[in-house]
């Protein structure tokens, strides 16, 4: 091998050196980019606080739950599989899993939710009995119907988290002899549905007698003690009286604590009314949009199955029992989308914690079959 062929002492056989000059200046081109992107961080931070959107943190400030222990939430207290209390003040439902679930997202835990019962009228004022008195409470997740009049009354609604639709419930017998397909099959018949319902006017000119009460399940023992022919109010909160204390696969049941128990059968009316169940946060608009954050990340995180296996546990395993008439739709319903501010360090909404006892994960239906609700006018109930 001669000289020329071999390589020159110190200097490396497969790389060539980067020459001292080039590495200096793409060295200042890296500090200068730093230095403008820094600048320009500086520069927007102030315009993005001033005029950019709250951060999840700030409307828990604004909604003044920053440090609070606990959290009040008006619930109705006798609609099996929407909302029921039980001995030693436990309480079951759909209505109470997400109210639960809504509380997680607002940072407090199952055993910082104080469950209180409201009845039908006080709850655009937002009022529920506590002991001897009434308080205010923070939310109300009572089956309540997002309408207009409301509206204008002073209710304040998230967006919906359920759809259903109205329905009437009979004796059993009655099916034996005749049938109940739409609220003219009524006429002239004694019907008892909630005294803040709309629903009454629309008995009226199908002929039939309505009959208000302030409570569903007074509705229900008029019907078991033979005062009123058939109840009328949401079909999601009649189907639990219907299945009355027959069992789930797992041996769940939802008892009807009510005088002489009698069998139910639950007619499809074909009712134009959808039932939007919104929850009602007052006029605290920071609280409203936390509550739809909380709905939207249920609804939007493949990973959130809490609005699911809510429905499995309390609506689901209830249609078989109450058929032709769907219970409600099986799909949680769109939410609101709220523009919060989100900077790489922070995070738009906390994941909803896993309470004991909860089913796994199980995948989203993928569509909303056999729903007939969308675009029809509410009965209010």
């Amino acid at each position: 091998m001669s000289q020329a062929s071999e390589p020159s002492p110190g200097r490396p056989a497969t790389a060539e050196t980067t020459p001292p000059r080039a590495t200096r200046a793409r060295q200042i081109r890296l500090v200068g980019l730093t230095v403008t992107l820094a600048v320009l961080a500086a520069a927007l931070i102030p315009i993005v606080l001033a005029f950019g959107p709250p951060t999840r943190d700030e409307l828990l400030e604004r909604a003044g739950l920053k440090g609070r222990q606990q959290l009040l939430i008006g619930v109705k207290d006798d609609q099996p599989g929407v909302s029921q209390r039980f001995p030693n003040n436990v309480w079951k439902g759909f209505d109470v899993e997400i109210a639960y679930m809504i509380a997680g997202y607002l940072g407090f835990d199952r055993s910082q939710v104080r469950f209180l019962p409201i009845e039908s009228e006080d709850r655009a004022r937002r009022q529920a009995r506590d002991g001897d008195g009434f308080v205010t409470v923070d939310l109300v997740i009572a089956s309540y119907s997002i309408t207009k009049q409301r509206e204008e009354e002073g209710a304040v609604f998230s967006a919906p988290y359920l759809y259903t639709e109205q329905s009437v419930i009979t004796l059993d017998s009655v099916g034996e002899r005749e049938q109940v397909s739409s609220l003219e099959d009524l006429s002239g018949r004694t019907v008892c549905t909630l005294t803040t319902s709309t629903s009454a006017q629309r008995l009226r000119e199908a002929g039939a007698v309505p009959i208000g009460r302030n409570r569903i399940s007074d509705c229900v023992q008029m019907l078991y003690d033979g005062k009123a022919y058939a109840v009328t109010t949401d079909a999601a909160i009649l189907a639990g009286f219907v299945t009355g204390d027959r069992p789930d696969d797992d041996g769940q049941r939802f008892p009807v604590d009510r005088r002489d128990v009698k069998p139910l059968r639950h007619w499809d009316i074909g009712s134009s009314a959808q039932e939007q169940w919104g929850v009602n946060t007052g006029p605290n608009e920071a609280l409203r949009d936390l509550v739809d954050l909380a709905l939207y990340d249920s609804a939007k995180d493949e990973e959130n199955s809490t609005w699911e296996n809510a429905y499995d546990a309390n609506l689901r395993w209830q249609q078989r029992y109450n058929l032709p008439q769907s219970v409600a739709e099986q799909r949680q319903p769109e939410p609101r989308k709220v523009e919060v501010r989100q900077w790489p360090w922070e995070r738009i909404a906390l994941p909803a914690p896993a309470h004991p006892g909860s089913p796994p994960a199980r995948p989203r239906p993928a569509g909303r079959a056999g729903w007939r609700g969308h675009g029809r006018r509410s009965s209010g109930c």
